[in-house]
């Protein structure tokens, strides 16, 4: 039976980690708009890998369980790259929370259900969940286990909580990384595993669109006050995806990967820390 790679979000970030672990399998490459998704995959099949694509809205359950059905209809869905998802200068507090945090936990649970033996998953969160301040544990594990039709119901995600688009994003992002560690557990029943990546600013559209915005001068702020000095590549996160899913990774799951230059020890104890 073939072994199908399911890239969710056609961006740079999910095409680098693809080219790295996909090649002789079969690529099904899904973006909320199909344009996106075709133009991802004929980059891909350009360089010799054999690709399908799809539509997917992952704040829908039935637009998820579709993609799972057309997945396994291609044959064992042997890895998951989930790359979807909105910055906070592009939507609002509530769509962040239903795609960044409600659309992961629903990728998380429904390929959870079909994961092959020995397969994984790679979830692209982000350095900003490691900027928020720490909350309950209460907090942490209504985050982690919430059914995921109940989760955007928890008082703290309400709306009159939640303070801006960034707070969505933080606590969708820091959602993510506990929502993962939660689900190894389940995923290892399938002897699958799942790790997320947490990336500071890589130049993508995305991270573009940022440097352009409202936040463009704290983005600056951040590179002129890491280690590195500059901003990272989706190359170098697809380095660190190719070693989560594959057997080098064999011995990591539940695990949270922060990549981000230096600076968000520079936002706890450099240059950053809040006045």
């Amino acid at each position: 039976m073939k072994k199908v790679i399911v890239v969710i979000g056609a961006g740079s970030i999910g095409q680098a980690i693809a080219r790295r672990v996909s090649a002789g399998k079969q690529v099904l490459l899904a973006d909320l708009r199909q344009e996106n998704a075709d133009a991802a995959a004929k980059t891909l099949s350009d360089a010799g890998f054999e690709v399908t694509t799809a539509s997917v809205d992952v704040s829908s359950r039935d637009s998820v369980h579709t993609l799972v059905e057309k997945a396994t209809s291609l044959g064992e869905v042997f890895g998951v790259i989930h790359a979807a998802g909105v910055s906070p200068s592009q939507a609002s507090p509530e769509t962040i929370l239903k795609v960044d945090l409600y659309g992961t936990a629903l990728v998380l649970e429904e390929f959870g259900n079909v994961i092959a033996n020995e397969g994984s998953c790679v979830v692209i969160a982000s350095q900003s969940g490691h900027r928020l301040p720490p909350l309950s544990v209460e907090q942490n594990k209504a985050l982690a286990t919430t059914p995921v039709e109940e989760l955007l119901k928890l008082p703290f995600l309400q709306l009159d909580q939640v303070k801006d688009s960034l707070h969505a994003y933080q606590l969708s992002k820091r959602g993510n990384s506990l929502r993962v560690m939660a689900e190894a557990v389940r995923w290892s029943k399938r002897n699958a595993r799942v790790n997320t990546i947490s990336p500071g600013i890589i130049i993508t559209p995305l991270a573009n669109d940022e440097l352009k915005g409202p936040r463009g001068d704290g983005y600056r702020k951040m590179i002129e006050a890491s280690t590195a000095k500059r901003a990272g590549t989706p190359d170098e996160v697809g380095t660190v995806g190719a070693l989560l899913m594959g057997t080098d990774g064999a011995f990591i799951t539940g695990s949270d990967f922060l990549m981000d230059g230096g600076v968000t020890s520079a936002y706890w104890f450099g240059d950053l820390a809040p006045k």
